[in-house]
């Protein structure tokens, strides 16, 4: 195997692919990238067995060929070349090293047999397809992963939960997330051939190196589905990832109905007020307590070790006087969500779920459990 490409495009590709390898791999050929080079294009496949990305990369090819080399060694050498020059890579005796070169730079790599390297796809066809603007699926990621829940022991709440649902008469494509604490929803009009999906968890890893990559894709992206895999396909690049085997929870029963206290305030003013009060709030609880009456709501903050802190802003409230406490880093997470002017809280006592709504926008729903504070 022989190719040339230069430094730049295979810089690009391999950080698209080698953040999928753990750094640390009790399976040797997991911390490897398969390079497969033919018909004027190279290849590279990451995969840590749940998820995998391939993408393609135009290349000039000397001999055609494949091998995999440690992933993240070849990033590192590839980052740490000069701009602006060809990078040559070809195997050595024996197949088993490659040599790459680059200027007076030349770099040799040992190679494991690209037979053990384990692909998830085998070609096979995902029963339901659709497409969707690259722009729609940054905003559902945007929107819902920060409320995706790290506690392995409910691995079921460890993705977003995208659905194909109804509201009001309108069919919607409705992703949710939820660590317990609180629950971000958004809906958008369901995409033509999204009807028959199945309810999906997607895991918190495929989410997140989706998300890296949409930031540079085209207008659309291909979604396709099964009851177990998903794979998103756009430019050159193509992730299949396996999903979370498990039943979310019925959000909707935790989502408030009769919350009639209704507050609303400029969500940037809000969010930078509750940042600077929950410096003095302890680490571990982060409690911010919000006494709200009239026109005017104080934010305040308490720690044993740190002082008091208080600051007041101007709001709307329809209700009697009364305080709730909020962990500032929820608070501060689905403020910074809110687009527009105006947010919306609506509340029922100081112990009870609370919504949180941008005023100019409905697709989004965030719902919020209170502290005793």
């Amino acid at each position: 195997m022989k190719f040339t490409i230069s430094r730049a495009d295979l810089l690009r590709s391999l950080g698209h692919v080698h953040s999928v390898v753990e750094r640390r791999n009790t399976i040797p050929i997991l911390a490897n990238v398969l390079l497969k080079a033919e018909d004027d294009a190279l290849s590279l496949m990451t995969t840590d067995m749940d998820l995998e990305i391939v993408e393609s990369v135009a290349a000039k090819i000397g001999t055609p060929g494949a091998t995999t080399v440690p992933a993240n060694t070849l990033y590192d050498i590839v980052r740490k070349l000069p701009d602006d020059t060809d990078v040559v890579v070809e195997s050595g005796k024996g197949d088993t090293t490659i040599l790459v070169k680059a200027g007076k730079s030349t770099f040799r790599l040992g190679c494991l047999p690209t037979e053990d390297f384990p692909k998830m796809t085998t070609g096979e066809d995902l029963p339901v397809t659709f497409d969707i603007p690259a722009s729609d699926l940054r905003t559902i990621i945007d929107r819902t992963r920060f409320a995706i829940s790290t506690e392995e022991t409910r691995y079921y709440l460890n993705g977003i939960y995208v659905h194909a649902t109804e509201n009001d008469g309108v069919d919607v494509l409705c992703a949710v997330a939820t660590d317990g604490h609180r629950l971000a929803r958004f809906e958008m009009p369901l995409p033509d051939g999204a009807r028959d999906m199945p309810g999906v968890i997607i895991p918190r890893k495929a989410v997140n190196e989706i998300r890296k990559l949409i930031d540079e894709a085209g207008d659309a992206i291909t979604i396709s589905l099964s009851e177990n895999k998903i794979r998103f396909s756009f430019d050159h690049v193509v992730l299949t990832s396996k999903l979370i085997d498990g039943t979310f929870p019925d959000y909707n029963r935790v989502i408030p109905k009769n919350n009639d206290k209704v507050l609303e305030v400029n969500p940037a003013l809000f969010a930078k007020a509750v940042d600077r009060v929950s410096t003095i709030s302890s680490e571990k609880s982060r409690a911010v307590k919000l006494t709200l009456g009239g026109k005017t709501m104080t934010l305040s903050a308490n720690a044993a070790d740190s002082g008091s802190a208080s600051e007041e802003l101007e709001i709307m409230f329809n209700a009697d006087p009364m305080e709730i406490g909020f962990n500032s880093a929820y608070l501060m997470d689905v403020t910074k969500q809110i687009e527009g002017e105006g947010c919306r809280i609506s509340l029922s006592d100081p112990a009870s779920p609370t919504i949180i709504q941008d005023l100019s926008d409905t697709s989004s729903l965030y719902v919020l459990m209170p502290m005793r504070v």
